[in-house]
């Protein structure tokens, strides 16, 4: 059977759910972001909270580069008051918005660059607090990480990741991302990570936001770190480096209990915490595994083991409830496979730091908003739409549907050609 084709001239689109989007973005956004960022324009010009969503609404219609806004614009004006910036208007804007970099000289005399971006970060916190995904007097479970993001851009530094790009440090409240400061490639991760996170406690101090557990990795093992997390923070988390001294000591150690995490059987153990902050009374949870030998290999001084430390201030949790904690730090990981596969950050657009630094916060943004709508759909009952669906979903489900603007009793009216039942959806 042969496909006939008729074409119809009329001014449909097959994104009519966006329109949704945007009107929930600019109920929510558009003033606290024109407060927070001040008016670009006295006149006609855009705000930058009609660049933002423009750029957010890039990622609701399925596209991955900041340029794509050229290929929907032609969908997204059909709205008729709507206001659609070019792909290099957008651009302009968000290079307005960059700030300096603060540039740290080690003791070795190498420069590294590190970019705050107090002003969208303190936005970002903001918008979070306006959907209610955040709240002032909340005690949060912060999660912290560094990101390497492969580039090769004009100051991207060649990293032990064997790559061009920036190592920016991301800090994040289960799916939600709180904040981002952006880093030179080649930066060490504990170099100077204190003030970052001096940075951090005080945004959300500011906001009324406590931090009740802090969870990170072996990046956060040092002294001046741990003094900076352990004064902001109700209990926390961070994994420990090993060393061969420990490793004495675990291994004469008598006092391990059996128990089964993640289907793995593993013995765990606490110690007393002495090489920094003595008198804190930190304490070391240590999981050990049988190390397995190779096929036809004999050990002739016994079991081997491969242990894992967590330092925490928390003695009141036991091992087992310390290890299961502190693994569910690895739910943040799929922030990064979002941000980087949904919204953009494989593809950062501009040839500097600073500049991608407002790019990374704004797409958190736009990922923060998903997370919202996304939640406040699949309550509503859109089908096969749950709280932890991808990007694809709500294509599929939402934002892609026949659509048309007709203007009926001076009023402008979206007609959607479809059965699902929208009213029900928007309406509500």
């Amino acid at each position: 059977m042969s496909t006939k084709v008729a074409i119809k001239n009329q001014t449909l689109t097959s994104f009519g759910g966006i329109y949704y989007i945007e009107d929930e973005y600019t109920c929510l956004f558009t003033d606290s972001i024109d407060r927070h960022l001040g008016l670009r324009s006295k006149l006609s010009g855009y705000q930058y909270s009609e660049i933002l969503r423009s750029l957010t609404m890039v990622y609701f219609c399925g596209g991955d580069h900041l340029e794509d806004i050229t290929k929907l614009s032609g969908d997204l004006r059909l709205r008729p008051d709507a206001r659609i910036p070019s792909s290099d208007m957008i651009a302009r804007g968000l290079k307005e918005l960059a700030e300096k970099n603060i540039v740290y000289t080690s003791k070795s005399g190498n420069d590294y660059a590190y970019n705050a971006c107090e002003k969208l970060n303190g936005l970002l916190l903001d918008m979070l607090l306006r959907t209610g995904q955040q709240k002032k007097g909340q005690a949060v479970t912060l999660d912290f990480d560094h990101q390497f993001i492969p580039t090769e851009k004009y100051d991207a530094k060649y990293s032990y990741k064997k790559s061009k790009g920036y190592f920016p440090g991301i800090v994040s409240v289960g799916g939600l991302i709180v904040g981002v400061e952006n880093r030179d490639g080649n930066a060490n991760v504990r170099f100077r990570q204190e003030e970052t996170l001096q940075r951090i406690f005080n945004r959300l101090s500011g906001r009324d936001i406590t931090v009740a557990y802090f969870r990170a990795d072996c990046g956060s093992f040092s002294e001046d770190i741990v003094r900076t997390i352990f004064g902001h923070t109700q209990h926390f988390y961070v994994r420990a480096l090993n060393c061969q001294s420990r490793q004495s000591d675990f291994d004469a150690h008598d006092g391990w209990k059996d128990v089964e995490i993640n289907y793995e059987k593993i013995q765990v153990a606490s110690f007393p915490f002495k090489e920094f902050m003595e008198d804190s009374n930190l304490r070391l949870v240590v999981q050990r595994t049988e190390a397995k030998s190779k096929e036809g290999e004999t050990d002739l001084f016994g079991k081997r083991y491969v242990y894992r430390a967590i330092l925490t201030d928390d003695w009141e949790k036991s091992e087992e409830e310390v290890v299961r904690f502190y693994n569910a730090r690895g739910a943040s990981e799929r922030n990064f496979d979002m941000q980087n596969n949904d919204f953009g950050w494989k593809h950062l657009p501009f040839s500097f730091m600073k500049e991608n630094a407002v790019f990374l916060l704004v797409t958190a943004m736009a990922k923060n908003f998903y997370l919202y709508l996304v939640e406040k759909l699949s309550r509503k009952g859109v089908e096969g739409l749950s709280p932890t669906s991808r990007m694809k979903h709500l294509l599929f489900t939402f934002v892609i549907v026949p659509a048309k603007w007709i203007k009926t009793g001076r009023r402008w009216i979206l007609n959607l050609y479809t059965k699902r039942p929208y009213d029900r959806y928007v309406n509500t």
